[in-house]
């Protein structure tokens, strides 16, 4: 776990990124550093130290990326630690200005994740679907993460044209990271399709039971650990359907759940507590 101090110090190893430009130290850094401080950020439950925190290790990245803007472990590990900040800042009482300034950055980040695997720029195209269908099971963290990342821009874009076109490839996305691996990070991408086909209005295609299933699948997958999982449903499905039993029970069930036992979702399920209880509060059906 981060404490406050370890958070500050980061700023300090953003001088030894600056002067380390050489390939063998980018990669010994990424190892002994980068990647076990994300571990370290998916687990924080601490939310105002990520907001506090965070800043100085995005620098760090940022700098790394700067000399390896191609690396594929860097770009999975920025793509991850941008779009877990702009939420935490939703979370902190971040600008709108701010949050959106970390998701446009997260889709940078996203984007150029899935280049290699996809023509992200000619969806349209036949070669799209080719190289979509040729994924396979190694390059599903790639595919979801830069599609994940892709997304906090697309919806903080409130239904502009290019993001709804944006949406449709990321659709495209997920359900070949469905297909590879339905499990991968807790069942996320059924998480991301029951969200979808609540949120649409049955005419442009939304479908209540289709929502129904996703979310279902994505609890059984996460033991119901990832309490994302019930705050989205709630929020969607549940309102959508006004179905007050399933919202409430959802809802309290993430009130009850011992965020400990579940220590690789800490800082999601801290926010998902903190959405039940604004959830809650609102007395939505009455």
């Amino acid at each position: 776990m981060l404490t406050r101090p370890a958070a500050r110090s980061l700023a300090s190893l953003l001088v030894i990124i600056l002067c380390c430009g050489l390939p063998s130290c980018a990669r010994i850094l990424t190892g002994t550093v980068i990647k076990p401080a994300v571990g370290n950020l998916q687990q924080q439950e601490d939310i105002a130290l990520v907001c506090e925190g965070a800043p100085a290790y995005l620098l760090m990245l940022d700098s790394m990326l700067v000399s390896s803007p191609d690396d594929e472990s860097l770009l999975l590990i920025a793509a991850q630690s941008y779009s877990a900040y702009a939420t935490a800042l939703e979370e902190c009482g971040g600008s709108d200005e701010r949050i959106a300034a970390m998701n446009d950055k997260a889709k940078t980040y996203g984007r150029n994740l899935l280049r290699p695997l996809l023509p992200i720029d000619s969806p349209a195209g036949a070669d799209f679907a080719r190289r979509l269908a040729r994924l396979d099971t190694g390059d599903v963290p790639a595919a979801f993460w830069g599609a994940y990342a892709w997304l906090g821009w697309v919806m903080g874009q409130k239904g502009a044209p290019e993001a709804i076109a944006d949406l449709v490839v990321i659709e495209k996305i997920m359900a070949r990271v469905l297909e590879l691996d339905e499990a991968y990070q807790g069942g996320a991408a059924h998480l991301f399709f029951g969200a979808l086909h609540a949120a649409r209005p049955e005419q442009l295609g939304g479908r209540p039971d289709l929502s129904r299933q996703h979310f279902d699948k994505a609890l059984e997958l996460s033991e119901r650990r990832f309490l994302l999982v019930h705050t989205t449903c709630a929020a969607t499905l549940a309102r959508s359907t006004m179905d007050r039993e399933l919202h409430d029970r959802l809802l309290q069930e993430v009130l009850a759940f011992p965020l400990a036992s579940a220590r690789e979702f800490g800082l999601s399920n801290r926010i998902a507590v903190n959405r039940a209880k604004r959830l809650l509060a609102e007395n939505y059906f009455d």
